[in-house]
């Protein structure tokens, strides 16, 4: 039996967990008799179907207050003690459960340098042990992350402690070894896997519709905007686009709200609905409802986009402009291309918002979606295999 530590960096929103999840549970069909353990600081975490083999030890919750900034989020704990902690119980599950490779989620050091202690005592303990780190495609502008990687020594670190760098991208969209500097020392680590596609929902497109009872007429919206937490005006701006269209449409919105919006918000949205919209506070199988709808009101997260891109959904993006540019940066790239259409959450009207999404809804041309690279599962497994086997 082979043993991989898997660390998720959580502190905003569900998109680390959510993607590492799908990485996890696809090791474990891929690759026979292995054993996963995940640490995450995710509150949500529990909420979703694991794979046989895998388990998690939940962290005490962070949450990010500015760039590169953060909090505890539940406990009456300081960051430092908070941090301490965390870094701990790491430590602690490492040391305990002796993994063959270990797989670290974005941040090389993990937030606040919390792995350090991990990566050093495993180091140490366990010469033999490979170590990778999962990169999504894009961190944040250029600029900003080669400050912040400069600043925590990040490349010294990957040259210290790290067999591989697997980025979930393809360089045609973005290309993190020249965009970022990395020295080449780091960059000959980079593995292109390109996007992760994302398998098909338990339900069929017509157990949907009769779930949120939609007439043959009704054409379905899925708008969902991530854990929920900023969500908040671009629903709102939505659903007064909805108010100022005739009585008699025929557009049945259902809103996914996301767990971490504030209860107050909620229910003021709840409030501003109209019979047209069903509103649902979170779902462990969002695939399923994305695959009915004629179109998708999304942000510009990395897992909402490869989603979009595993189902050829017509979709506008609302991206996430702070603290980070990431889904800035993604929307605009990949909206030059004709993957969907995109709309600034700083210019966004309820009048811009409804006429895109007319637009997309009244189109009867059959989409065409560029062609691109979405078998990350496979060559992530490949990898993984590969450094299991040179242990």
């Amino acid at each position: 039996m082979k043993k991989i530590l898997v660390y998720s960096h959580d502190t905003y929103g569900l998109g680390n967990l959510r993607r590492m999840l799908s990485i996890c549970q696809s090791l474990s069909r891929a690759i026979p008799d292995l054993s996963i353990l995940l640490l995450s600081g995710s509150p949500m975490v529990q909420s979703f179907r694991l794979a046989d083999g895998l388990d998690y030890i939940k962290l005490p919750c962070l949450t990010r207050t500015e760039r590169d900034g953060y909090a505890v989020k539940s406990l009456r704990l300081g960051i430092v003690e908070g941090i301490k902690l965390r870094s701990d119980l790491m430590l602690a599950a490492a040391a305990n459960f002796q993994p063959d490779l270990f797989l670290v989620d974005k941040k090389p050091f993990g937030i606040k340098n919390e792995l350090k202690a991990t990566l050093e005592y495993l180091k140490q303990a366990s010469p033999n042990l490979k170590v990778a780190l999962i990169l999504r495609d894009i961190l944040d502008t250029p600029e900003s992350t080669v400050n912040v990687w400069k600043a925590h020594d990040y490349f010294q670190v990957i040259d210290e402690f790290y067999d591989l760098v697997l980025s979930l991208g393809v360089p045609e969209i973005f290309d993190p070894r020249s965009q970022y500097q990395f020295p080449a020392s780091v960059a000959d680590k980079v593995k292109f896997c390109g996007y992760l596609r994302r398998e098909p929902g338990n339900k069929s497109r017509q157990d949907v519709r009769r779930e949120l009872g939609l007439s043959d007429q009704e054409r379905l919206v899925v708008v969902t905007l991530g854990g929920g937490e900023d969500a908040y005006q671009s629903i709102a701006t939505y659903l007064r686009g909805l108010a100022q269209l005739p009585t008699n449409h025929n557009i049945h919105s259902l809103i996914v709200t996301g767990p971490e919006m504030a209860a107050s918000q909620r229910q003021a949205l709840f409030q501003a609905s109209s019979p047209h919209v069903t509103m649902m506070e979170f779902t462990n199988d969002l695939m399923s409802y994305l695959g009915a709808a004629e179109v998708v009101v999304a942000m510009g997260g990395y897992n909402t986009i490869s989603e979009i891109l595993s189902l050829q959904k017509k979709a506008i993006i609302i991206p996430r402009v702070r603290p980070v540019q990431e889904q800035l940066i993604r929307a605009e790239r990949m909206s030059q291309r004709g993957f969907f259409q995109y709309l600034h959450p700083d210019t966004l009207t309820a009048e811009t918002l409804m006429q895109k999404l007319q637009a997309e809804l009244n189109c009867e041309v059959p989409i065409a979606f560029p062609a691109i690279n979405l078998n990350a599962h496979q060559a992530i497994a490949q990898w993984v295999s590969t450094l299991l086997v040179t242990e």
